[in-house]
């Protein structure tokens, strides 16, 4: 659940999460003016002074030479610092082995941070410094789509190795909540003394390297040096949280017969210290049925949240009745403590029941927009006659609301059709105040106070309509005409929703029923021909969100084949599909879908070639994420070919398809600058600036800007001697509207100790 979580808010994408295909007239969205600071900067934090920071950059220096990028190759050197898993790993060990903690910060894109990914951390000087510590990264930035391949094996992330991107994306999150003072700022180190759980030392702001690495030898000062490592027995290495022990245990398991392995795997069952999780998912998923049996009855012995997402992934598939208990059992020994684990056990409870108060029979879908009565002479009677003989009885009064309402949803005119919607908003309470009460009365002010913008008020009398038996077969017909139908049932669905993320913030308990509810009344609504794209977007996320994998994904093709240019639904078809198969699955999917659409078997012309061009800078950038420069070069050459290739078809989205044309060709610039080959680099750069120059300051998936990208192969050519190339790059740059060539958001400087993002 976690990781799908994680899948939604934070997998990174180009400029936006979600990226609309261009619409008539369209312009992109570019980077504010006025959203760029001015340069000049924050002082460094106290104690980056006092480690020796100076106040600003030192004369004739830029921050491209202080902080100079990784080149392709020493993109592909492993990272040397050993990270701890979590937080809890990272305190557990420190205690253990009376060591300080250090918690380094780091930000795609800032110029600093790459430099320390990309160079500091793979060289052997820094790792020395900081294998003193118990070390933990924190970055909200994902870098590969998932953390677990199809086989339950760990999947590094490739910027920082031996943590997975869920993990330290999971660690800032808990870091920013206990030490990060609401401010957001990377580069960052921090030293914690682990007895106490207190900072020593937190360094930023500084401006040069030499500071970090000052503080690196001078957070230690006062420990102990750390004692010489001694062979550990595999029952230790079970019962530690250290990484190297972690991964040494993991190893063992993988390379062993099946007799080390079972005794591996009884130790995790009996003598549990700490979560092997690792382990236990090898064996689950393996093909080793006795084992799995065995890894099943540790993990329901295991605490973490870690073993929660395995627990659920475990309950996926068919089970003995025996062991799904035993899970589940754990699972609800879980819920006293997490709200996750009271959402698992709710999801189990409730997805395949029925719901009391929704008869799907009942809301089945009819043709057209009729109602259960005569629908246009049963309500021109009743408007006819309340015209002559005020109504005043509540049945009289419910059927002009009714009936006014029905005039309303036939209205073309909005600002007519509003007021007949108060008109019915004052029928039903009148109604109401001569003693009319039930769902019938609830039914028709949810659908009113939905059309007047009350949302509160339209969730909650949808609520008290339906558990009070509008939709059950058994209370007779539904009034109200089909548009009046589905907005009961979107309010209903909206209010469950809402009521299940509210006691998942909160307490984490509700009824299983609840989700029974929202199946029951989304399917008819689906199959009205009422439902909107956002009613697509929002159920699609929810079912994602508690898990229910395959009903999201069948509900996700079904609303791509209703709106098949919606940005929202391409955006979360190009996350799922990167995290189900990478890059690769990503742009085979859209080019099937493609080709399928130019052979003419797929309907009316959509903006496929656009989305697909999309998807190909998206999958470009995950590949620089892997170091797999090749592959990234020719995924940005079939974004540009299918981009300028929807232009054909879409005239009028030629600005906007320029703009990502343009970030496509400054991210295969970039590409080329790592991989030393300046020429070409250059030439990629000249096109992309001039390709749509008001894009120069745009940040790409990776947070770089094309004036970033300028720069550094500027600094590069300098140092190389080329001057006719420095030059080339500088004559691109001064062509530049000049307030295009201030910082990004993300090299702002807004106070002493204020700036969001990095330097």
């Amino acid at each position: 659940m976690r990781q799908l979580l994680l899948l939604l808010s934070l997998l990174v994408a180009p400029v936006a999460a979600q990226a609309d295909p261009p619409k008539q007239g369209s312009t992109p969205q570019d980077t504010p003016r006025s959203a760029q600071g001015s340069r000049g900067g924050a002082a460094p934090s106290d104690d980056a002074f006092e480690m020796g920071s100076p106040p600003q950059l030192a004369d004739g220096l830029t921050e491209e030479d202080m902080w100079p990028a990784a080149t392709a190759e020493g993109w592909k050197k492993p990272v040397l610092v050993k990270w701890q898993r979590s937080f809890e790993d990272a305190l557990s060990v420190a205690n253990a082995e009376n060591r300080p903690l250090l918690v380094a910060v780091n930000m795609d894109g800032e110029i600093a941070s790459e430099h320390f990914a990309g160079i500091r951390y793979r060289d052997p000087t820094t790792s020395r410094l900081m294998s003193r510590y118990s070390c933990v990264i924190a970055s909200v930035y994902r870098h590969t789509p998932r953390d677990y391949d199809e086989e339950g094996r760990r999947i590094p992330c490739p910027r920082f190795g031996t943590v997975t991107c869920g993990e330290h994306i999971q660690a800032e999150r808990e870091l920013y909540a206990k030490y990060f003072d609401g401010r957001r700022i990377s580069p960052r180190h921090i030293v914690i003394d682990p007895r106490d759980q207190s900072e020593t030392l937190d360094v930023y702001f500084s401006w040069d390297t030499q500071t970090v690495f000052t503080t690196f030898e001078k957070g230690v000062e006062g420990w102990p040096e750390p004692e010489e490592s001694r062979e550990k027995t595999l029952e230790g290495r079970a019962q530690s949280a250290d990484v190297a022990d972690r991964e040494e245990l993991e190893r063992v398991y993988a390379t062993s017969d099946v007799t080390v392995k079972r005794e591996i795997l009884r130790t995790l069952a009996e003598k549990r210290v700490v979560d092997q999780v690792e382990v236990l998912r090898e064996a689950i998923f393996g093909l080793d049925l006795e084992l799995a049996r065995l890894a099943r009855r540790a993990l329901a012995e295991c605490e973490t949240d870690g073993a929660l997402d395995l627990m659920a992934e475990a309950l996926k598939v068919p089970l003995d009745e025996s062991e799904r208990q035993m899970l589940l059992d754990a699972v609800v020994r879980l819920s006293a403590t997490s709200p996750r684990a009271r959402t698992l056990a709710a999801l189990h409870s409730g997805l395949g029941s029925d719901s009391s108060f929704v008869d799907p029979t009942l809301v089945a879908a009819r043709e057209g927009y009729e109602t259960s009565r005569d629908a246009r002479g049963g309500n021109a009677a009743v408007l006819s006659g309340a015209s002559v003989t005020e109504p005043s009885g509540p049945d009289e009064l419910l059927e002009l609301a009714e009936a006014l309402v029905a005039q309303a949803y036939a209205e073309s005119n909005p600002p007519l059709a509003t007021l007949l919607f108060r008109d019915a908003k004052r029928a039903a309470q009148d109604a109401k105040a001569a003693g009319a009460e039930g769902p019938r009365l609830d039914g028709i002010l949810a659908v009113v106070a939905s059309r007047l913008g009350e949302r509160g008020a339209a969730r909650d009398r949808a609520v008290a309509a339906v558990e009070g038996g509008l939709l059950r077969s058994d209370d007779g017909e539904f009034a109200l005409d089909d548009r009046a139908r589905a907005e009961v049932l979107r309010q209903f669905v909206d209010a469950r929703r809402s009521a299940i993320r509210r006691a998942y913030r909160g307490t984490g308990e509700w009824p299983p029923q609840w989700l029974a509810d929202i199946g029951a009344a989304y399917e008819p609504l689906r199959a009205s021909g009422q439902v909107t794209e956002i009613d697509l977007v929002r159920q699609q996320d929810f079912l994602r969100w508690v898990g229910a994998s395959a009903r999201a994904d069948e509900l996700l093709e079904w609303g791509l084949a209703r709106f098949p240019d919606s940005g929202a639904l391409h955006e979360r078809l190009r996350s799922w599909l990167l995290w189900k198969g990478g890059p690769a699955a990503l742009e085979d999917d859209y080019r099937s879908r493609m080709t399928t659409e130019l052979a003419g078997l797929a309907g009316p012309q959509t903006q496929i070639a656009w989305f697909s061009a999309y998807a190909s800078l998206v999958a470009a950038e995950q590949y620089r994420r892997r170091s797999e420069f090749g592959a990234a070069l020719e995924a940005y050459d079939r974004s540009v070919r299918n981009f300028r290739l929807n232009v054909e078809s879409f005239p009028d989205s030629e600005d906007t398809t320029q703009h990502y044309v343009a970030l496509a060709l400054a991210g295969k610039s970039r590409v080329l600058l790592e991989q030393g080959d300046l020429a070409n680099a250059t030439d990629a750069l000249e096109r992309a600036l001039s390709t749509r120059p008001d894009s120069a300051a745009s940040l790409d998936g990776l947070g770089i800007t094309p004036i970033a990208t300028a720069k550094m192969l500027r600094s590069k050519l300098e140092i190389e001697g080329d001057a006719a190339g420095a030059a080339k790059v500088q004559a691109a740059l001064d062509a530049l509207d000049p307030e295009l060539l201030e910082p990004p958001p993300s090299e702002q400087r807004v106070g002493r100790r204020g700036r969001q993002g990095g330097r």
